[in-house]
């Protein structure tokens, strides 16, 4: 396990100049991401009072289940959250921001609080990687941009296929201020993460782009779909290689699968990106199927998930590896472990392209 970086001089790097050591930092290695937020949020067993905090005990709506408001209302959780993943051996974190835009918080009523969630959460993650960064092995905080439960090329209503519960223009604007919000709170990456709708997505990175350009810095972005059954295609519609195709324009430093499926039934669609993609490939799958007699609600133990992603490393599929729903640090540590030797994949023509 590692340790937190306790007599280490606190890093002075800035977020860019953090985010500039990443493709090294991937081209020597295989990089682990964190797992489960929301699985480890079910382990502390939280009450509504607990939900709602000081802060918001008169709230007239349930808010049970709002993880993103944990950041306000219990932000020494998601602080022993992110430091339990870094201990593992996690060099990225993801911020408790899935669902932190406006649109996913008007939900619970609370869309105004998005921009702060998203800032406070961003501060809580950087400071955990400040804690336990160290010269020789930096941490890095990922500022997470998830789906929305609305979508903008699938209708809501099946007697009417045309019909939307959202505009592209509504979207853009949500995830360009959850997103402002996130660099201005140290995030050193963005990652557009569990996409089911690639028009969902195509709003969250030209939200980026402008960002990038009013702000004048970039950062890196990683891009992660989900295949949500055996027909091999995302909710809207799209197969792994139309996936990639719809996307690849954004240059992503990382371009992978998350979330829907175990490592076993994700093995051919990474293994197609991997062929596909000139950038490096992510994988971070469930732990296994759903099972409500186990402690995580998921099937797969830390051995067995550590040991299907080993393969996939073996087989010079992956570059940054981690979990989704029911993994939790112990899964974490094995991947680790697991992978700590193995080298990442390399595509033709890599260091051409990195010149």
């Amino acid at each position: 396990m590692n340790q937190p970086a306790e007599h280490a001089t606190p890093p002075v790097a800035t977020q860019y100049t953090r985010a500039a050591s990443l493709p090294a930092l991937l081209a020597s290695r295989i990089v682990i991401l964190d797992g489960a937020m929301g699985t480890m949020i079910q382990r502390y067993k939280l009450d509504e009072a607990a939900y709602r905090g000081e802060r918001f005990k008169d709230y007239p709506r349930d808010i049970k289940g709002n993880n993103e408001l944990l950041s306000l209302t219990q932000p020494q959780i998601i602080s022993e959250i992110h430091e339990q993943y870094l201990a593992a051996g996690a060099d990225i974190i993801e911020t408790n921001t899935f669902g932190a835009t406006t649109v996913a918080q008007d939900d619970y009523g609370m869309g105004e609080l998005a921009i702060e969630m998203n800032l406070e959460s961003a501060k809580l993650a950087r400071a955990a990687c400040d804690k336990y960064s160290t010269p020789d092995k930096p941490r890095f905080a990922a500022g997470a941009i998830g789906p929305t439960p609305k979508t903008a090329s699938i209708s809501p209503d099946v007697n009417d296929p045309g019909a939307r519960n959202v505009t592209f223009e509504e979207l853009r604007r949500a995830y360009y201020e959850q997103a402002k919000a996130l660099m201005d709170g140290g995030c050193d990456l963005f990652l557009v993460e569990t996409i089911f709708d690639t028009l969902n997505a195509k709003a969250a990175l030209f939200a980026l782009d402008q960002l990038f350009e009013d702000s004048g810095e970039n950062l890196p972005i990683m891009i992660s779909g989900t295949v949500t059954d055996a027909s091999g295609r995302i909710l809207s519609g799209q197969t792994v290689e139309a996936f990639w195709n719809s996307l690849r324009h954004a240059k992503p430093l990382t371009f992978g699968l998350n979330c829907a499926l175990g490592a076993a039934l994700m093995r051919p669609y990474i293994a197609e990106l991997a062929k596909l993609c000139d950038t490096y490939v992510s994988c971070y799958p469930n732990a296994g199927l759903p099972n409500p007699m186990s402690d995580t609600g998921f099937d797969e133990t830390p051995a067995d998930t550590s040991a299907l992603l080993k393969e996939f490393a073996t087989a010079g599929l992956v570059n940054v590896a981690g979990g989704c729903c029911g993994t939790t640090p112990e899964h974490i540590a094995a991947i680790a472990r697991a992978l700590e030797t193995v080298k990442p994949r390399r595509w033709p023509g890599q260091y051409r392209d990195a010149a």
